[in-house]
């Protein structure tokens, strides 16, 4: 039992530097930056579950708090997650929990993780957007255009491909007896 939780423990590390390299991979749109950061922390909850999946986001969040430059554009700090883009970085960790626990709760298949994934893109740019127009001080029809709508369709993408992958090696990895 032990041993299991060691080798879980440095499976979530892993993918905590999977992530951090993800959000490397970017395209800067102001004032939101457009990641694979997000199909990164998707795959992560799919493939390893509520606790191990939210263990790994949550270690790479606070990689880059203590400033690691993890954070897109080799960014990392506190004061990243203080300003405009930081809620949708603190939004990966309830995203990553409820895809987790949505795929824990009813069943690993390929359709409840694509419910699963939708949703969580609207956890991560809803409570994104809210953190970009307080912070910013923008209004709230400015922090919808430039901080969700330009991400719904791309997102929505990457949810659908994180949870169809995800569900692969989901499968191969139980099998293999490796999560």
């Amino acid at each position: 039992m032990r041993n299991e939780r060691l080798k879980m423990m440095i499976v979530a590390a892993l993918f905590a530097a999977i992530i951090a390299v993800a959000a490397q991979i970017m395209i800067n749109v102001p004032p939101v930056p457009f990641t694979l950061m997000t199909i990164a922390v998707m795959l992560t909850a799919t493939i390893l579950g509520a606790k191990y999946g939210t263990l790994a986001v949550t270690v790479y969040v606070l990689m880059g708090v203590i400033g690691i430059p993890v954070f897109a554009g080799m960014k990392g700090g506190f004061g990243i997650v203080l300003g405009p883009t930081g809620g949708y970085l603190l939004a990966i960790i309830p995203a990553a929990l409820f895809v987790g626990w949505y795929l824990d709760t009813f069943k690993y298949s390929r359709m409840q993780a694509i419910i699963a994934n939708i949703i969580a893109v609207f956890i991560i740019l809803i409570l994104g957007s809210i953190w970009l127009k307080i912070v910013a001080e923008l209004p709230w029809d400015a922090a919808f255009k430039g901080g969700m709508l330009p991400f719904i369709l791309p997102d929505l993408a990457k949810a659908v491909v994180a949870a169809l992958i995800g569900i692969i090696i989901r499968t191969r990895l139980v099998a293999a007896k490796l999560i």
